[in-house]
């Protein structure tokens, strides 16, 4: 076997991901470090702001406790309605520098951040509590199968802490055991006979951006209409978990019709985001139709991560660099997470099952929202020479879009794993 299909857990390293995306204000200078997925969000703020959204009193998620009728059983409660609570007994399962699978874009204590508070943070959903992840039951759960994440990175940010919290609930080291198939990483646990996978595939249909490292691109190029490529690779999978978000988030793309490698393709740029978003659902959900086995295969589709570089309105800096605390604020809802793109992709799951096509939507944002204090902000692996403007600066090169390891995914992972073992 190649050295270079062999990821040791301990030694994955990824070479790029490093840029940042500087938008400006008429007041101050806000930067959004991205994993590939830079956008021009100053641009996009600005489409944003006439058609913006103010929560519903259904979104705000404002229950009242005293309602409850008792404490509900996890299978029956909504998880995703809750509040934030600070536990100085709640520790982290694993550290980031014991987790075989553990990425230096994630480590935050690693390099350098000392104020772990953010790790006493306890996800309490309004009437019931969450279950303690279990990865051996979880293992046993799909002893046979394959788990596979599709999406971006920040679907791999989840894919990592789920590695992470197996590794801490089986208490051995699984160095080097994950092996890259191109755009394919996989986790096997042998004794089960069980994978737990990660595919790089940001947009889900083609794109220039599917190389799992190679993807920082100007202009992003998308076969709207072309998913079979990414699927043939997770089609036979038991449970497959999709993310697609921020790498649509731009003010402009570019269709193309016809293949990468042919002289007569046409290319027309885009400005219609929202609509060419709904085209790729649209694909996706017509190769689900047709390929996926609604016997055999559980679909999952996480909302969108919320980044924090703004706050309730565009005009409010919300940077998540120096912060410590969550906003204990109930009801909050930052407008860096787009609800007309969940509403989308709610109606294409909503078509689906229409269609006898089963897929569940996590609704991970509204909680998520709150953890602006979960970043990895400047306390993580950057892989260029930081400029001296930039050292200067912190805010220009934060990273306000991951989450620490261990953190906020964790929580994600406890509320996928409820649904896993539950179904």
């Amino acid at each position: 076997m190649n050295k270079m299909d062999v990821v040791g857990a301990s030694k994955i390293r990824y070479k790029s991901h490093y840029l940042v995306a500087l938008f400006l204000t008429s007041f101050i200078v806000v930067a959004l470090f991205l994993t590939g997925e830079n956008g021009s969000i100053l641009q996009e703020r600005e489409s944003r702001k006439a058609s913006y959204l103010p929560p519903s009193p259904a979104a705000e998620n404002k229950y009242e406790e005293e309602q409850s009728g008792g404490n509900e059983t996890a299978a029956s409660c909504d998880l995703f309605a809750g509040k934030w609570i600070y536990d100085e007994a709640a520790r982290a399962t694993y550290e980031d520098g014991e987790c075989s699978f553990m990425m230096g874009d994630y480590a935050c204590e690693k390099y350098g951040r000392k104020d772990l508070r953010y790790r006493n943070w306890r996800w309490q959903p309004h009437r019931c509590d969450l279950p303690r992840f279990d990865g051996t039951a979880l293992l046993e759960k799909i002893r046979g199968k394959r788990l596979v994440f599709v999406g971006d990175s920040l679907n791999r940010n989840q894919w990592t802490s789920m590695l992470c919290l197996i590794e801490s609930s089986i208490n051995q080291s699984s160095h080097g055991s994950v092996i890259r198939k191109d755009n394919l990483f996989v986790f096997e646990a042998m004794e089960y006979n069980a994978t737990i996978e990660f595919y790089w595939s940001p947009l889900l249909v083609e794109s220039n951006c599917d190389h799992p490292f190679a993807h920082r691109v100007s202009d992003r190029v998308v076969r709207i209409s072309s998913i079979e490529k990414h699927a043939r690779h997770w089609n036979d999978a038991d449970i497959v978990v999709f993310d697609s978000y921020m790498w649509w988030i731009m003010p402009s793309m570019t269709i193309l019709w016809g293949s990468f490698e042919s002289s007569d393709a046409i290319y027309k740029k885009v400005q219609m985001h929202l609509r060419l978003y709904e085209m790729a659902l649209n694909t996706w959900s017509d190769w689900l139709e047709v390929n996926i086995n609604r016997t055999k295969t559980k679909l999952f589709f996480m909302s969108p991560s919320p980044t924090h570089t703004y706050g309730e309105r565009w005009d409010v800096q919300q940077h998540c660099y120096n912060q410590s605390e969550p906003i204990l604020k109930e009801g909050y809802w930052g407008v860096m997470s787009d609800r007309r793109m969940m509403h989308i992709v709610e109606s294409a799951i909503e078509k689906l099952d229409k269609r006898g096509v089963r897929v569940q939507y996590l609704n991970i944002t509204h909680l998520s929202d709150y953890r602006k204090d979960a970043h990895p902000s400047i306390y993580k692996q950057f892989y260029g020479s930081l400029s001296e403007t930039q050292l200067a600066d912190p805010k220009s090169y934060a990273d306000c879009l991951h989450w620490c390891l261990p953190g906020l995914p964790d929580v994600w992972n406890q509320i996928l794993y409820s649904y896993i073992m539950n179904s």
